[in-house]
Order: structure tokens, then sequence, then C-alpha cells
């Protein structure tokens, strides 16, 4: 029941987040020059961060496999190396958004912009919060069960993931 309520949960995130990206394309659509002049993003060290964030599903993968073996202690690590991931992921974000050269109130760009990453941003944090909760409500007394809890906070960080990576080759790549 908890995986079916976290996928239709999902769908509604996809729906917000497609909404986010129709603004994005609508706005590249009608203005001639996009991204306007003297925007500089900082394409490299995302892209590295990027590679991070994806690493990071694939540690998820492993404690979320590691859960469903019942080896919780391996499957703690590797939870705790994705949160560790996403928050080198995050840490970029700040020192991008630190050196930016406009706002969110410049101009459509920076407002999409700003927009679009920090909400995804907002995700991300929520993700690494919802998996130091479930190592809390998972250990010391309560020992609830491992697996469960852990298998639909993949679904969650991998759906998050994804948006990166098609956020990523939109904002980045496209521009």
């Amino acid at each position: 029941m908890l995986a079916v309520g976290t996928v239709v949960w999902l769908a509604s995130e996809l729906m917000f987040f497609s909404g986010l990206f129709a603004a994005w394309f609508s706005l590249r659509s009608t203005n001639d020059i996009w991204p306007p002049a003297g925007v500089e993003l900082e394409t490299v060290r995302t892209a590295v961060a990027t590679a991070v964030l994806v690493a990071s599903s694939f540690t998820m993968h492993a404690g979320t496999r590691a859960a469903e073996d019942g080896r919780s202690p391996s499957s703690r690590r590797w939870i705790l190396l994705t949160a560790a991931l996403g928050t080198l992921f995050l840490a970029n974000q700040g020192l991008e958004y630190a050196g930016l050269d406009f706002s969110v109130s410049s101009h459509a760009y920076g407002s999409m912009f700003i927009l679009m990453t920090g909400f995804h941003g907002l995700h991300v944090l929520a993700g690494i919060g919802l998996m130091l909760a479930v190592l809390a409500t998972t250990s010391g007394r309560t020992r609830l069960a491992l697996a469960g809890p852990v298998g639909v906070t993949s679904y969650y960080w991998h759906f998050v993931d994804v948006v990166w990576v098609a956020m990523f080759a939109t904002i980045y790549l496209l521009g």
C-alpha cells in the first residue's frame, strides 16, 4: 500500500515538474535571446555534480538491495553514502547560486532558472531528510523493517535524479 501511495504521489510531482518544463520552453520560444546576454552558468562543475547525483542512484539501489536481502548494516551504509552524495550535489547548487550574475527578478530566464533548480534542490533536501528519517525509524528501539521504507525512498530518490538529468539537459545543454 505504501508503494502505491508513493507512486501516485510521484505522478503528481511529475505533473508539477512538467509544468515547470512547459513554462521554460514557452518562455524560451518567445524570447529572441535565451539565455539573456551576460548569463554564465557553471556547466562543467554542474556536470560533475550531475554525475555525483547519478552515482547516488546506484548507491541507493545498492542500499535497497541490501535491505531486501536482510543486510541492514550494509543497507544503512549505502543510504548514508547516498545522503552524502546528495549533500554534495546541494553544495554545488549553493556555490552556483552564490556566483550567479543574475537573480530571480533580473529577467524571465533568471526567474525560471531559480524556480526550477530551487524546487529541485528542495526535493533533493527532502529526499535526504527522508533517508535520515528512514534510518532513524528503522534503528534503535522501534526496529521497523528496513526493506519497505527503503524501497519507497528509493522510488522518490530515483525520480528526483531522473528529473535532474532532464533539467540539466534542458537548462545547461540546450540553454
